[in-house]
């Protein structure tokens, strides 16, 4: 069935259209009629299946026909999202999808002045993207009204509720409508989230999983090298050189690590960019933007940029360090093999990563390919580097001045 099929507003088809969506994916296809007949749903689906676009659609256009008649705008849909970048990414589709329609989207976080935000909400919203903290602060302040929500999703609601988040999802629900529509999408679930997810939603709700034995997108060739970890950044410095067009986004695990791995990369000239939670929010967004236009084709990301960012043709992602949490992997290496597109991933695994390694294998269900290395290929790697900053001396300097770098920083935070 092909999108212009669909009872949907002229604007819509045609937005779809122009974005290139002809046909609705899996999850799109069993989402958006349950969606629009006003079913509660639980749906789980692969990183980078067109979540999104499955609830976006049916929103914008009950909207967009319900305003024919009431022209004011009031927040009727509330989308719930973890961390600023998904918001931001969510309100983008929302805004491309409902292009030349009456249906207003703002994304609501923190990080920035609230002063801009507050003069939005205050013209009027129809469509609310929101992290809790600034839209619990608004509230308070009287500036946003939730009386007249129609829809409450909670996308990658799984790691909403890992962050502690169901308290905040309780009260949100509080002050709606106790009739409404409540949406939860994610990637991944437990057996532990399974159940808070049915305390929130109705318990007729749809339920709708695709491809459950593997969390893996199939567009995605993913393998593990085993490196020593102090030889990590001679294993990416070669992928990056060998790759000099391609956009890669390389994970490690900590603020500290990330601006370490920028340092070695900058000492063999190659360019790049990190984001983190140390940054303030304006310095994330434009590493960002640096990364999606490709001014910048390497850029350094903790765990923040691991779910919801939907940037296009991300050819290579590399677990420089493995994920602590096994269902991290799934989200990280799901920012690239898109849609229907076509990734690589490759994951970095020192001995100590090992037991890291073992509980990834466990959650995809098989175990990851390994690129064999010879030793003769793993001499030659270090051998050729560029980086000749190699005396252990130079390099336990490097971290502690960075490491000062970072409390200076949280200093001045409190």
């Amino acid at each position: 069935m092909k999108f212009s099929q669909y009872s949907f507003t002229p604007e819509i088809i045609y937005n779809l259209e122009k974005m290139g969506f002809k046909r609705p994916t899996d999850i799109q296809y069993k989402s958006i009629p349950a969606i629009m007949k006003g079913e509660d749903l639980l749906a789980i689906a692969q990183t980078g299946t067109g979540k999104t676009a499955a609830f976006a659609i049916p929103i914008i256009n009950d909207i967009q026909k319900k305003k024919r008649n009431h022209k004011e705008p009031v927040i009727r849909a509330l989308v719930m999202v973890p961390t600023r970048e998904l918001a931001q990414q969510i309100s983008e589709v929302f805004s491309k999808i409902g292009k030349g329609t009456r249906v207003k989207t703002l994304a609501l976080y923190g990080g920035v002045e609230q002063e801009g935000q507050i003069e939005k909400l205050l013209k009027g919203v129809d469509v609310l993207v929101t992290t809790p903290g600034r839209m619990f602060d608004l509230h308070h302040q009287r500036f946003l009204s939730l009386d007249k929500v129609q829809t409450l999703v909670l996308d990658e609601a799984d790691h909403m509720l890992d962050l502690g988040f169901k308290k905040d999802i309780e009260d949100v629900m509080e002050r709606m409508p106790k009739v409404r529509q409540t949406l939860f999408f994610s990637a991944t679930i437990n057996q532990k989230i399974k159940k808070t997810a049915y305390d929130l939603i109705k318990s007729n709700a749809i339920r709708i999983q695709i491809a459950p034995k593997d969390p893996v997108s199939k567009n995605i060739k993913h393998s593990v090298a085993f490196v020593k970890m102090d030889d990590k950044r001679f294993f990416l410095e070669r992928l990056i050189k060998e790759n000099p067009k391609s956009k890669i986004l390389v994970f490690v695990r900590t603020k500290v690590r990330a601006e370490r791995v920028k340092k070695a990369m900058d000492r063999v000239e190659i360019e790049s960019m990190t984001i983190h939670g140390d940054k303030a929010q304006k310095d994330r967004s434009s590493v960002m933007n640096f990364f999606r236009t490709g001014k910048v084709n390497v850029m350094i990301a903790t765990d923040v940029s691991a779910r919801g960012i939907d940037i296009a043709n991300v050819d290579y992602v590399v677990n420089y360090d493995l994920p602590d949490v096994a269902e991290n992997y799934v989200h990280r290496i799901g920012r690239t093999g898109r849609g229907r597109e076509k990734g690589d991933a490759v994951s970095f695994c020192s001995k100590e990563e090992k037991p890291l390694l073992d509980e990834i294998e466990k959650f995809v269900g098989k175990p990851i390919k390994e690129l064999e290395l010879k030793q003769k290929e793993y001499t030659e790697t270090i051998d050729f580097s560029e980086d000749t900053s190699l005396s252990i001396k130079e390099l336990m300097g490097e971290i502690e001045d960075i490491e000062n770098k970072v409390k200076k920083k949280n200093k001045k935070k409190r």
